[in-house]
């Protein structure tokens, strides 16, 4: 039977290497959604206009298809998720097939923030970690793997990543059945994690 994790944070608190080590415990058991894929595709917008978009307001997030797919995983259905494309700010014309099975982890931003998707998960998590090591790494991985300038990301930390975080990210904790302060540093709430994770697979 089909067991979903879901995984909420800030950005850059370490969400992307506690998955990678969950990954790993779970082997060939374990199957990742990032929520990043869901992002709306602004299809009939130009590349200018799409860039100008709140990408950390929930609103940017197609949540009804992310419900929609994982109600029909839940069925025992397969389904073809969405992949984004960081660099164009929309869809790419690929998608990503995900099965039934195993421990389906769905990691991201508003992972906690519809309750609809809450409620289908059989255990939730909430990475917390300081705001100025967060701001560090965002920076290091934007301009590494997104093709991002220094300056822009900034500007979009201080006019709206930051003020969502507060507003709708750092809320969702208290949906939480696990906050694991310290992010992926925490190595004793780490190991305490993965012992949940091998729990769920029997």
């Amino acid at each position: 039977m089909l067991k979903l994790l879901g995984i909420a944070g800030g950005t850059a608190s370490g969400k992307t290497t506690i998955v990678r080590e969950l990954m790993e415990t779970l082997g060939d058991k374990g199957q990742l959604i990032g929520l990043d894929a869901y992002y709306l595709p602004f299809s009939d917008m130009n590349y200018e206009e799409r860039t100008r978009q709140n990408y950390d307001h929930p609103s940017s997030v197609d949540m009804d298809r992310l419900y929609r797919d994982l109600l029909e995983l839940k069925k025992g259905k397969a389904v073809d998720i969405p992949v984004y494309d960081y660099v164009n700010y929309t869809r790419s014309d690929r998608t990503h097939h995900i099965s039934p099975q195993g421990v389906l982890i769905i990691e991201g931003l508003f992972a906690l923030y519809d309750p609809r998707i809450r409620e289908l998960f059989d255990l939730s998590v909430y990475i917390q970690a300081d705001a100025d090591e967060r701001l560090i790494r965002r920076i290091g991985r934007d301009m590494k793997s997104r093709g991002r300038s220094l300056d822009s990301i900034l500007k979009q930390y201080k006019k709206t990543v930051k003020p969502m975080h507060e507003a709708f990210v750092e809320p969702s904790k208290r949906h939480a059945d696990i906050i694991l302060p310290g992010g992926a540093l925490n190595r004793r709430g780490v190991e305490l994690l993965k012992s949940h994770v091998r729990a769920m697979i029997g």
